[in-house]
């Protein structure tokens, strides 16, 4: 009874309670001393005076002993990065990045083979470079995974294995090479429609390199396409590529060819589809209250397009600006061969094209209308109204070849068994093909040869007993 009362007396008076906890340290019992206390008042009960402590020490975590110390809640952080992690995920278009890099990871380890003299490289020596390509598994499992791009076998001579490019992929190789080749003119009305979108008509030749796999260009574009075009482009300096005159009849933006059809095709009104974009969001997308007279109203919303000088119709209002950054990327995207860039690409055309604004967090206001997946080796910008279940929805020349490549990709192993049980019947075909014929050539005479004994035998026992 007299510890109860003390410990209540304790519990109202923070002083007298500080004074007995200095008081208890000295006898070396202070765990045993609040455990007694949580035993007479409880577990409610302290926590309600405030005598908390943590479990298994002695400290306090808060109460009269930490009145003094003030905790802090951190706000939730609201940024680009925040919300690409939190955003509606699209599968389909997330495992299509992730074939992509394994196509562009087998087309690097091609590059490295085909830079040999003869064409095929060790194992041993490609498992040098593999980091250099940017793998992260061996060389050898890699390499296995894609039977119809690679061939493995063993040197005649040096007696390693080896790597080889097999002759389908070659193919579709050089069937890529001849299309480019046939698309010169589209190439270089692609290339006039980027400087027409450009704030003065120049182009920089390194940003322009990096993405030359994106616009269907060759890699010696410099040198064997330029100067057959010197009516259209020229290099006003090695690093700038200029545009010679300015073509009306392409000063029209994908956007616009589509709002066309809207309106003649589904009788739409003119109000509804002048300034509109397709919008097409992701299964699973959470669209909050009041989302859709947003996007409503920013659909109606005027603003200068993407091939009209920005200059001659000075904006001011900051969703007008928007509207127009993100017609100019629009285009940019649909000029492109499978409707996508890296976002690290498309940075280094900010200022040629007045877009200077924080373009991750720009694209993801939109999620209708652009998609960053983040699968694969970078970031990439992917235009969604360009993209069904996964595939293009207006194939061009140049994809159907890559899509031929990543065909072989799909495959893996499949139908590899079949192949090289065709090969092999082949091959011992062709080799012993005479001894099979001779040996049943031998087979027929002998068998000849015992129904002739036979008949012969049955004759003389015929005759053996007609003499009977």
């Amino acid at each position: 009874m007299h510890m109860s009362c003390s410990m209540k007396c304790l519990a109202r008076n923070p002083p007298l309670c500080a004074h007995a906890n200095h008081m208890l340290c000295k006898t070396e019992d202070v765990l045993s001393f609040w455990q007694m206390a949580s035993i007479i008042f409880g577990p409610g009960n302290m926590h309600a005076r405030g005598l908390r402590i943590l479990s298994g020490s002695g400290t306090f975590q808060y109460g009269p002993f930490m009145c003094g110390v003030q905790r802090r809640w951190k706000k939730p952080v609201d940024s680009a990065r925040t919300r690409l992690e939190g955003r509606t995920r699209d599968h389909r278009l997330d495992k299509l990045m992730v074939q992509l890099r394994n196509l562009k990871l087998a087309l690097a380890v091609r590059e490295l083979i085909s830079q040999q003299r003869n064409e095929y490289a060790s194992l041993q020596l490609l498992s040098k470079w593999r980091h250099e390509v940017g793998l992260n598994i061996e060389i050898g499992a890699f390499l296995k995974k894609y039977p119809h791009i690679f061939q493995i076998y063993m040197h005649p001579v040096k007696r390693n294995h080896c790597c080889k490019i097999t002759q389908k992929m070659t193919d579709l190789i050089a069937e890529e090479e001849a299309v480019i080749r046939e698309n010169e003119t589209n190439i270089v009305q692609r290339l006039k429609k980027l400087l027409m979108l450009s704030t003065n008509g120049t182009l920089n030749m390194h940003a322009l390199w990096l993405v030359r796999k994106e616009l269907g260009l060759p890699d010696d574009y410099r040198s064997s396409m330029l100067p057959k075009y010197p009516h259209d482009l020229y290099l006003e300096t090695p690093d700038t590529l200029s545009l010679v005159s300015r073509d009306d009849e392409l000063a029209v933006a994908k956007i616009e060819e589509w709002r066309k059809k809207e309106y003649t095709e589904k009788w739409l009104a003119e109000s509804e589809t002048k300034y509109t974009f397709p919008i097409n969001f992701p299964t699973g997308f959470k669209i909050e209250k009041g989302f859709r007279e947003k996007l409503k109203n920013w659909q109606r919303l005027p603003y200068t397009k993407p091939y009209e000088k920005n200059d001659l119709h000075p904006i001011h209002n900051v969703e007008r600006i928007e509207k127009r950054i993100v017609g100019i990327l629009h285009e940019l995207l649909s000029l492109t061969v499978e409707k996508m860039i890296p976002l690290e690409r498309l940075s280094h055309f900010r200022r040629v094209f007045a877009t200077e604004v924080n373009l991750r967090e720009l694209l993801l206001k939109y999620p209708g209308i652009f998609y960053i997946s983040t699968k694969g080796s970078a970031q990439t910008v992917i235009l969604r109204e360009s993209y069904s279940k996964g595939c293009l929805v207006e194939p061009n020349p140049v994809y159907d070849v890559r899509r031929k490549m990543l065909d072989l990709i799909l495959s893996g192993c499949r139908n590899i068994g079949e192949l090289e049980s065709a090969a092999w019947l082949a091959e011992e075909y062709d080799q012993g093909s005479c001894h099979e014929l001779q040996n049943n050539m031998c087979q027929v005479d002998t068998a000849n040869t015992i129904l002739e004994l036979d008949t012969d035998s049955d004759s003389t026992e015929r005759s053996v007993l007609r003499s009977m």
